[in-house]
């Protein structure tokens, strides 16, 4: 079982430290706020109060231990860029910091951050590419210029199968599932269909690849 530490728990460490416990990891939970530390002291395995900058209380709850350790605390910056300073020191394997603002980012990557993530930038960016076109239901932003999308499937694609469509051939985008709802509304997910899958009438298609050729194939009738 690999074992996690989740640093800060504004909106975004309460759900990765819940997410990560239904995922069966074992979550250790810190915070400086009392009241946030007993509120998911029953949904975790541990949760903490302490302050994070102070790298004898991080040792003495065993932190060292810990595969993966999540900070986020992106809008204190001087406390995120203390803290992933002080877990790269003691060894961690692993540190995910969450940033603001791209400068805090690269501060961050420069001191010892594996990963560095824009939950609100990341979130903005896939709203607005939903809102923007009728067809996306969701988007997945994986590099400046390749993504996954889930759109509804174009009507000239209905009735026909994705060996027929070719849409590696045609359009350079791989079809990574087929999301598919029954006549009582169970909605269910094809992943790695087959070419000789049938595209059928409302189906949505999670569709991988680069960011143009994603534009092209909206426009498809």
């Amino acid at each position: 079982m690999r074992q996690f530490a989740v640093i800060g728990l504004g909106r975004f460490g309460l759900s990765v430290s819940k997410t990560l416990t239904q995922k069966d990891g074992q979550v250790l939970v810190i915070d400086k706020d009392e009241d946030k530390i007993q509120d998911i002291s029953d949904s975790v395995s541990q949760a903490v109060c302490l302050d994070a900058t102070d790298a004898d209380a991080l040792k003495a709850v065993g932190i060292e231990q810990v595969d993966v350790a999540i900070v986020s605390v992106g809008d204190d910056i001087e406390a995120s860029i203390l803290i992933t300073l002080l877990l790269k020191e003691l060894g961690i394997k692993e540190i995910i910091t969450k940033a603001v603002t791209p400068q805090q980012g690269k501060v961050l990557e420069k001191i010892g951050a594996n990963k560095i993530i824009f939950p609100e930038r990341d979130m903005g960016i896939r709203l607005a590419n939903v809102l923007t076109s009728p067809k996306v239901t969701d988007y997945l932003q994986l590099s400046n210029n390749c993504s996954i999308v889930e759109l509804k499937a174009p009507k000239s694609f209905i009735g026909r199968t994705l060996k027929q469509l070719n849409v590696r051939a045609k359009y350079k985008l791989n079809v990574v599932a087929i999301k598919r709802k029954n006549k009582q509304g169970e909605e269910s997910i094809n992943a790695g269909p087959f070419a000789e899958e049938k595209i059928e009438t409302d189906d949505s298609l999670l569709i991988a690849g680069d960011n143009e050729d994603i534009d092209k194939l909206k426009k498809e009738e």
